[in-house]
């Protein structure tokens, strides 16, 4: 493609780009950003630090097929919302899957815990909140994200992304009040293809940038 900025360098400069298509978003009342961990923090970050608006995390977990986890049958977040997306000719019982959903929830649970410590969960009714990951595939994560934040009554959803799938896109602009995605190549694969480095995000890394981004929001010194 012939976009100067794509391929994307890393996730910090895919942020970057994406904060440059949601510039119309900036200085909403309430605005707040909600980066999907792990890989979605870094992109989020730079969202957050361009619209001057609070970063904060919305934990959601893959389901993997048993024996295939690298394949997402659907994925869960929080306020018990789980969203399936099972293949054909990939055959799961009920039982199977209840197995993996208790063990990603738990999962799920402590990932909260270590992000987010004492501190409480934002409260979203009303606010306009832009949910962002490093790529949309599948869309599965995204959407329990989308139908779980949708629980808690915002004003206005954004999902945003720098690269993903144009079907998956799509699917989610029926979920979500608004989609963002910066670029949409074809065929797609996977979104590790459209990043020249794209490593996995440390959650040491994920709570570093967490705490660089509440220095950020935090008063100044009179």
């Amino acid at each position: 493609m012939s976009e100067p900025d794509f391929p994307l360098r890393d996730r910090r400069h895919a942020g970057r780009v994406l904060a440059g298509r949601l510039e119309h978003l900036a200085g909403r009342p309430g605005l707040v950003v909600l980066a999907l961990p792990r890989g979605g923090v870094p992109v989020g970050f730079e969202v957050a630090h361009a619209l001057h608006a609070p970063l904060d995390v919305f934990v959601v977990r893959k389901l993997g097929y048993p024996g295939h986890e690298e394949y997402a049958m659907g994925a869960i977040a929080s306020g018990d919302v789980q969203v399936m997306n099972l293949q054909s000719g990939l055959e799961v019982s009920p039982e199977a899957v209840a197995r993996v959903a208790a063990r990603e929830r738990t999962e799920l649970e402590r990932r909260e815990r270590l992000y987010r410590g004492d501190r409480p969960a934002p409260h979203l009714a009303g606010r306009t909140v832009v949910v962002v990951d490093d790529g949309l595939a599948t869309g599965s994560t995204m959407r329990a994200a989308v139908r779980a934040i949708r629980q808690q009554r915002p004003a206005h959803i954004c999902v945003a992304v720098p690269v993903g799938a144009r079907e998956t896109c799509e699917q989610l602009a029926v979920e979500a009040d608004e989609v963002v995605c910066a670029f949409m190549p074809t065929p797609f694969r996977a979104v590790g293809l459209w990043y020249d480095d794209f490593p996995q995000t440390s959650d040491d890394e994920v709570r570093a940038l967490l705490e660089a981004a509440q220095l950020e929001q935090a008063p100044a010194a009179p």
